[in-house]
């Protein structure tokens, strides 16, 4: 069989069982497994497959045929350029997120000291650190399992910059931050069950339920951010599409100025944002 082959096997195979974006994962399936680029592949996709890479290719090609993320197959995503390690315990880095990044850029001042809730991969303080001009930070999470990916990827990508700590939101934190930031979890209890497979079967419940409402965390990131942050701090929150009203209403009522709310690149409403 040559890579070609496998190759067109592979992209039947996942078509057959209903996985979206399927010519693209089968691709990145036989690269992960081969360690071939598109440019190696063009020259080789006639030569034979040796037996190891084809063993390999149907491994994981059968895992991604059982809706197991992709992610968690090759342990990466991409994320605001930086490559993150990502396993089952942690929400999968998506692009909707790197609008929270962008936008904390945008208005947290050099030399800043950033405080993440809900840190799961660490992707947005990681990100924030590496990316931005001085800044430091502190990630909280509650699972214990999610901060060993988190430290993980600070290692790979942050040094000392970053800290984690285990702890249920405001629980470990003491001191002031010149901005908060989270991408908590928001999906309505009852609306999990209508999630992708690769969502609600393979990344951690906790990581997506916002309880009966979705509104739960941003009450309590709301009703406390500024018991935590310097004069004139920011809060930023990553927001499901239709919490926007609702979530800027939180920020208003607990003495959130220049309250905004921003949209992603699909024109959803994405982040919400004010400063004390």
């Amino acid at each position: 069989m040559t890579f070609k082959q496998a190759l067109e096997k592979g992209i039947l195979l996942l078509e057959s069982e209903s996985i979206p974006d399927a010519k693209i994962d089968a691709w990145y399936l036989l690269s992960f497994v081969s360690q071939m680029t598109k440019a190696q592949y063009f020259l080789k996709q006639n030569d034979t497959i040796d037996e190891l890479t084809l063993y390999k290719y149907k491994d994981v090609l059968l895992k991604r045929a059982a809706h197991e993320p992709l992610q968690h197959i090759t342990g990466e995503q991409d994320f605001m350029g930086l490559t993150f390690w990502v396993n089952e315990h942690v929400l999968i880095p998506r692009q909707d997120t790197e609008t929270l990044v962008e936008e904390a850029l945008k208005v947290i001042p050099s030399g800043s000291h950033i405080l993440d809730l809900c840190t799961g991969s660490g992707c947005v303080i990681i990100s924030l650190v590496v990316l931005g001009q001085g800044f430091s930070g502190i990630g909280v999470d509650l699972s214990e399992d999610a901060l060993v990916v988190a430290r993980e990827n600070r290692t790979r990508l942050a040094g000392s910059k970053v800290e984690f700590l285990q702890g249920n939101l405001w629980e470990p934190v003491t001191g002031k931050f010149n901005a908060i930031v989270s991408n908590p979890p928001y999906i309505r209890t009852k609306d999990i069950e209508d999630l992708a497979v690769e969502v609600k079967d393979h990344e951690p419940r906790m990581a997506l339920d916002g309880t009966e409402d979705g509104l739960y965390f941003y009450r309590q990131i709301a009703e406390h951010a500024a018991d935590y942050l310097s004069e004139d701090g920011w809060l930023l929150v990553e927001i499901g599409y239709d919490q926007g009203q609702d979530v800027k209403t939180l920020f208003i009522d607990n003495g959130f100025k220049d309250v905004q709310v921003i949209k992603d690149l699909a024109g959803n409403d994405r982040v919400v944002k004010g400063h004390r």
